[in-house]
């Protein structure tokens, strides 16, 4: 596995801060307006993926802002931080040189820096169209535009293509939970694909904090983005947003960005 850029991890109490050293020389430039005006110059710095399709989506979003827990007169909100880490993901995976599509967007958001990333209802769909606040008729709208999307795709030739849902759970403020994955029962490539983002963060936290252990699992979930969606899905739980430890993976830029450089150099591993 080649990675992206390797992580320098600092241990501050209880959790990680990441400086981001020995950055390779980039291939190529791309521009992305999604990324926002500070990031939207993409570095291509290898081609591992080339070929590939990814399809990101980060959970709720529009008129749904997800779980929610109020910080020092600060709402956090689900679909804010998943998105953050969804953008961050996103442009790893372009520096690897795969396809990517981020199919819930909000156009004047971008990779943000800030701890307290500010709430908004105007995220849209792939393709512009205004989110609705039915659930159901919301997760019909994402996995429309995927499978419309991927059939485009194999139509071009395109043999891998792969979808990465991101949520954020929320339960009660002392359950720790660290970074998990679901899978669709009936698919074979999503539970590898799952188990190897799985050991990858796994063996990060081994190696820069041994002894903190690490309690994320992977499970087989008959989930709507899971079931309804072409391509292999896996689905991702970033952590609890109402447990103060967990608080700090997500309200921490450097720590949204260290999660999406493991989720993707999984992504790398498992080819």
């Amino acid at each position: 596995m080649r990675k992206l850029f390797s992580t320098a991890i600092v241990v501050v109490g209880l959790f990680v801060l990441s400086a981001f050293t020995d950055k390779p020389e980039a291939l190529r430039y791309v521009n992305y307006s999604i990324f926002g005006k500070e990031y939207a110059k993409t570095p291509i710095y290898n081609n591992s993926l080339k070929g590939h399709v990814y399809y990101i989506v980060s959970g709720h979003g529009g008129p749904d802002p997800g779980a929610m827990f109020n910080q020092n007169g600060h709402w956090l909100c689900e679909d804010e931080y998943a998105y953050d880490v969804s953008l961050r993901l996103a442009r790893n995976l372009i520096g690897n040189g795969a396809k990517v599509y981020m199919i819930t967007r909000d156009e004047n958001d971008g990779i943000r820096d800030e701890t307290y990333l500010e709430p908004d209802k105007d995220e849209t769909v792939w393709g512009g169209a205004r989110m609705p606040l039915n659930q159901r008729v919301r997760l019909k709208q994402r996995s429309d535009a995927i499978n419309q999307l991927y059939r485009e795709n194999e139509a071009k030739g395109y043999k891998t293509q792969r979808a990465i849902v991101t949520h954020v759970d929320s339960r009660y403020q002392n359950h720790k939970v660290d970074v998990f994955f679901y899978y669709n029962p009936n698919s074979t490539s999503g539970r590898s694909l799952a188990n190897t983002m799985y050991s990858t963060i796994k063996s990060e936290y081994d190696e820069h904090q041994r002894g903190r252990g690490y309690e994320g699992v992977v499970k087989a979930r008959n989930l709507w983005m899971l079931r309804e969606t072409i391509p292999t899905t896996v689905y991702i739980e970033l952590g609890n947003i109402s447990n103060s430890f967990d608080q700090k993976r997500l309200l921490l830029p450097n720590n949204r960005q260290a999660i999406a450089n493991w989720l993707a150099d999984g992504v790398v591993k498992e080819g």
